[in-house]
């Protein structure tokens, strides 16, 4: 729980941090008396802000006069001072105008989701793409490429399509994987992957699985296509905009964030936590669990289908981001993707 601040306390913190995020620069107390809603002496100004130091909400980044925000002030300010601006009309059509054809599969639309974020937000998109084994099935095909090597391509019912190679023990002829590919779509037809896995190892113990030579071909062959595998995957767009924040000119510090956005599954961690939570999340700083990130904020929500929750969306830039600014963007892309996904699978 933050400190209870005094309003004047919390009018200066705000404006502190809203001119800091406007220039980046460190600010001083003749800056903050120029402000309307301030309306004090210069001395007033500076007992409040050593006042604000002594809590850990500011701090000197060296021998000037000006202070800048801590993560701990960005953290109050998120959860109580901040004010959410109306997503205008503007940014509105620049993210729909990446929609603009209808019928795009699902990682189409996912990597327009994260060009979409990163375009109009200014900073990197991220957007996870859905866990195979939590979408629903639609079909499966398997393609015979040679008598002991098989193709499975997935159909999903979000419009996930994956293809996996499998190398058989036993040889299979076309007739025989179109007989089990029939079997299969009839039997799992509306079951998520994990539910059809299941189910298909129940039925490897049936007994008339143990007297049916091609049932038991099927359940084999198909229990190797689901098999679980590191498919995860998270899109990233927009990299090039870190290059442009003034926190991120130092070339060692860059690298070692582009290091940490090679992680996936760093990534995929914080995403993870925008799927746990309702609305939009924002990760700030050492939350975010990961030293080559320091000083980065993160900013996620969740999108859905008409099965629920997929996967989450979000954008990643330095504390000093405008979350006023950014919050109602990631909400309105998350809520239009939802919409998409919707109107898609009717």
């Amino acid at each position: 729980m933050a400190e209870p601040l005094s309003d004047r306390s919390q009018r200066i913190l705000e404006a502190i941090i809203e001119e800091h995020i406007a220039t980046a620069q460190p600010i001083g107390s003749k800056t903050l008396t120029r402000f309307q809603a301030i309306r004090l002496s210069p001395a007033s100004v500076r007992n409040v802000m050593a006042e604000l130091e002594d809590l850990g909400f500011l701090h000197s980044p060296h021998t000037s006069a000006g202070r800048v925000p801590t993560e701990k002030a960005y953290r109050y300010y998120v959860d109580s001072l901040l004010r959410i601006d109306c997503l205008d009309r503007e940014r509105r059509d620049q993210l729909e105008q990446h929609y603009h054809r209808r019928g795009l599969q699902m990682a189409e639309l996912l990597r327009e989701a994260s060009r979409a974020l990163s375009s109009v937000a200014h900073y990197t998109g991220l957007v996870m793409v859905p866990r195979l084994q939590s979408t629903v099935f639609r079909r499966i095909e398997f393609v015979r490429l040679s008598p002991r090597q098989v193709l499975a391509v997935f159909i999903t019912q979000s419009g996930l399509i994956q293809n996996r190679l499998i190398e058989t023990s036993e040889e299979f002829t076309a007739a025989e994987l179109e007989q089990i590919t029939n079997y299969l779509n009839r039997a799992m037809q509306g079951l998520s992957i994990r539910e059809a896995r299941a189910l298909i190892l129940a039925e490897m113990a049936q007994e008339k699985a143990l007297y049916d030579r091609l049932l038991q071909r099927a359940f084999r062959l198909s229990a190797q296509a689901l098999a679980e595998q590191g498919d995860d995957e998270v899109i990233i767009e927009g990299t090039s905009h870190l290059l442009d924040q003034p926190e991120f000119t130092d070339l060692e510090r860059m690298k070692r964030i582009f290091r940490a956005f090679e992680q996936k599954s760093l990534l995929l961690s914080l995403l993870d936590r925008g799927l746990q939570a309702k609305g939009v999340q924002v990760i700030i700083g050492g939350e975010i669990e990961c030293p080559e990130l320091a000083g980065c904020s993160l900013i996620t929500a969740s999108y859905s289908g008409p099965r629920g929750t997929l996967g989450a969306l979000g954008v990643i830039g330095p504390s000093r981001m405008p979350y006023s600014t950014l919050i109602p963007i990631v909400d309105y892309t998350a809520g239009m993707i939802s919409r998409m996904l919707d109107e898609e699978l009717e």
